[in-house]
């Protein structure tokens, strides 16, 4: 199964997060974060990765999910054989902080991971956007 998702995170408090060797730190606020991949192989495994503690730091987003003051509170995804990710990017980045170059070294986006304060504002934003670009949305 191939496809696109959006991992919601909860950020208890807020953390200094060593983020990678080029990112380096990156000052966390608490709130509410969305992540925004793809997995063109196995979308079930790389959400099952993304879900363990047990996994090497490989992607910018581990360093984030592997911090003791996170947790992802829900996964939404899309089935598709189009990678949509930037696509989904693009539109949530408008309603939202993000975090810079954060999850974007493949692509010319700015960021694929995005600040919310509140819960609410955060899943109204997933929502919309695939329903605006037409993608049906599951939870994982």
């Amino acid at each position: 199964m191939k496809g696109t998702y959006c991992l919601l995170i909860n950020l208890k408090k807020d953390s200094r997060i060593k983020i990678g060797n080029k990112l380096s730190f990156i000052n966390f606020k608490s709130g509410y974060y969305i992540y925004v991949g793809s997995a063109m192989n196995s979308l079930e495994a790389r959400l099952n990765r993304h879900l363990s503690d047990d996994k090497k730091k490989h992607w910018h987003i581990d360093y984030l999910l592997l911090n003791k003051n996170s947790q992802i509170t829900d996964i939404y995804y899309t089935v598709s054989t189009k990678k949509v990710e930037c696509e989904i990017a693009r539109n949530i980045s408008p309603n939202s902080s993000e975090i810079d170059n954060f999850g974007s070294s493949d692509c010319d986006c700015n960021s694929h991971l995005f600040y919310f304060e509140n819960i609410e504002d955060a899943i109204t934003n997933i929502k919309d956007t695939f329903k605006k670009l037409g993608l049906k949305i599951e939870i994982y």
